[in-house]
């Protein structure tokens, strides 16, 4: 189906533009919430007026946006959290928590659906993404750390922590292993000097 936008969409495009999109998407959410219309030539012939007023809304909002996003760049947000050994959570770093502490610490009010991340699931220090307008996608920093411990020593990305505490158990497990090989040789060798003395 093909639809006129009418209001700006993340990741679809902004308003005025003719976008070819499923038709579930286009009946169900676009056309319902007001984002979009059906491409008809009446609609067509409206695309460059709604072009422009959304030009002026977005030239305003971005405006307006731009100190919350200045103010976003130099965040931090800081969670404790259990995990396991490999750095996995027991459970997750929601969006909702993040929105929550952003709006406590910035005075902001965002909604979850601006922040673009998935339920945080490791430790370390992830860069999340918000939406604040089509243009504007400041990013900041979460950091999840384990409970007890200091949270700057989780100051790097999660998939390099991740990495870095698979070798160390990897490391782990060849010392285990070793311990054990020498082990079973001593006890080897025992047993061979015991049937040899009988």
């Amino acid at each position: 189906m093909k639809v006129l936008l009418l209001e700006d969409v993340y990741n679809l495009g902004r308003a005025g533009e003719v976008k070819k999109v499923a038709n579930g998407y286009g009946r169900n959410y676009l056309i319902p919430q007001g984002l979009a219309t059906l491409a008809t030539a009446g609609a067509l012939s409206q695309s460059e007026r709604i072009q422009e007023e959304a030009d002026r809304k977005r030239a305003v909002l971005n405006q307006e946006m731009s100190g919350v996003a200045k103010q976003l760049q130099d965040v931090r947000l800081v969670f404790p959290a259990r995990a396991g050994e490999t750095g996995k959570l027991y459970g997750s770093i929601t969006t909702q928590m993040i929105v929550d502490e952003l709006n406590n610490q910035l005075g902001t009010d965002l909604s979850k659906r601006q922040i673009d991340s998935q339920p945080l699931r490791l430790l370390g220090m992830h860069t999340i993404k918000a939406r604040l307008t089509i243009d504007l996608i400041p990013e900041f920093k979460v950091v999840v750390y384990r409970e007890g411990e200091s949270p700057e020593t989780y100051m790097i990305e999660a998939e390099e922590l991740l990495e870095e505490t698979i070798e160390e158990v990897e490391e782990d497990i060849e010392e285990v292993v070793a311990e054990a090989d020498e082990i079973e040789d001593e006890a080897a060798q025992d047993l061979e000097e015991e049937q040899a003395e009988d």
